[in-house]
């Protein structure tokens, strides 16, 4: 059920896609939206997802859009590769990032001129998919927190479950049938207000990360049923890799890093 319409001035992306991607997944999923009206109706924001499969941008952005915003992607840069599938992606106004890289610095700016020019981004804080055993959101990278702390806009949560079953993470076949049932639970905006006049230093935007995950985490706690780990799993410290198949790409510990090396681009941060 559509709660809210969306703008008439969406762009031919929506116009053309929105209805075949909404009818796809109504044939391989049921869904259940809760408190998707918390995102707000119009006006500059960011709506953070906990990230659990590859089918995951499908989903969040037909929740966003049946709760009235056209949502902007933070997209990874190779999907702009292909010529055709570029212009379609930039006429549909999402982002390319390239990922440990600096280039990251320019989708910071790109996203932060979305906000504030009254656009809806959509972002995966963990910056990939999620590589904690039972699929618990794990440590968060720092680019929402300083979109938001750069833009004072209001930060909403949304916590997912079931997108895993349609297509488990890293696979490539999908599991449509029988249909698989998925959840998303919008929370209330993150509570950064006492960050918003401090300097953006890197322990403001590390508290700011943490309050969005700790958000996200309570969101999927309520919808799974179960609790959360005490402690959220860090790649970097189990030397898993930060982006790709992790059951195919392995990285040093986090105790051999240099400060030569690249930040990923969800940090979105110059090194000090």
């Amino acid at each position: 059920m559509t709660v809210r319409s969306t703008p008439k001035d969406r762009g031919w992306p929506f116009v053309v896609g929105a209805p075949i991607v909404k009818s796809a997944l109504w044939a391989v999923s049921r869904h259940t939206w809760i408190d998707g009206e918390k995102i707000p109706a119009t006006g500059g924001c960011i709506v953070v997802f906990n990230h659990l499969s590859h089918v995951d941008p499908f989903m969040s952005a037909h929740f966003v859009h049946d709760h009235g915003r056209v949502p902007r992607y933070l997209a990874k840069s190779g999907l702009f590769k292909n010529r055709a599938l570029a212009g379609f992606l930039t006429a549909a106004g999402q982002i390319p990032v390239e990922r440990l890289t600096r280039s990251a610095v320019g989708a910071y700016d790109a996203a932060v001129a979305a906000v504030n020019a009254g656009e809806c981004v959509v972002v995966y804080p963990e910056g990939t998919i999620t590589r904690d055993p039972d699929l618990w959101p794990m440590t968060g990278k720092s680019g929402a927190a300083r979109i938001a702390l750069a833009t004072r806009c209001p930060v909403i949560p949304v916590g997912q479950w079931g997108a895993q079953e349609l297509l488990a993470p890293y696979s490539t076949r999908p599991r449509p049938f029988p249909r698989k049932h998925l959840t998303m639970k919008a929370g209330d905006p993150v509570d950064l207000s006492d960050l918003l006049d401090r300097p953006a230093t890197a322990s403001v935007v590390a508290e700011a990360t943490d309050r969005i995950m700790a958000a996200l985490t309570a969101l999927v706690e309520e919808i799974r049923g179960e609790k959360a780990p005490a402690e959220r799993f860090d790649p970097r410290a189990a030397g898993v890799s930060e982006i790709g198949n992790p059951k195919k790409h392995q990285q040093r510990p986090a105790a051999q890093d240099t400060a030569s090396d690249e930040p990923t681009p969800e940090d979105m941060e110059d090194r000090q």
